[in-house]
């Protein structure tokens, strides 16, 4: 799962400036497979988080291939890095790569729950 930036010209319905890619956009979120292929997308605003939308996208692609596939792996960048995602994997049974932050990655975590995860 990912988002991506689309760069927009003139004034299209959702599109939104955006501080980090610095421009007006749109903030697409996508699953891929593990053959490339497209699963599920999603068109948003620009101004939306990376995860914003997380569930209604994924949660079908797993319904999907529940029952269909041994076993389901998930992929992500550190804007999935939160315990409603890593919640909602472990319920299902869905292991997982999600990469962290640094600041959250670091010897020293404050948060018993982030520990937990790391482990």
């Amino acid at each position: 799962m990912d988002s991506s930036v689309s760069p927009t010209h003139g004034e299209q319905e959702m599109s939104v400036w955006n501080g980090h890619y610095e421009c007006t956009c749109y903030h697409p979120l996508f699953v891929f497979n593990q053959f490339g292929g497209l699963e599920r997308c999603s068109l948003r605003p620009g101004n939306v988080h990376s995860a914003d939308g997380w569930d209604a996208v994924l949660k079908p692609v797993v319904a999907r291939y529940q029952g269909n596939v041994s076993r389901i792996y998930f992929r992500a960048d550190a804007g999935f890095a939160n315990p409603e995602v890593y919640e909602y994997l472990e319920a299902e049974g869905i292991k997982y790569a999600i990469r962290l932050r640094p600041a959250v990655a670091r010897p020293g975590l404050r948060s018993e729950r982030w520990r937990s995860l790391l482990r």
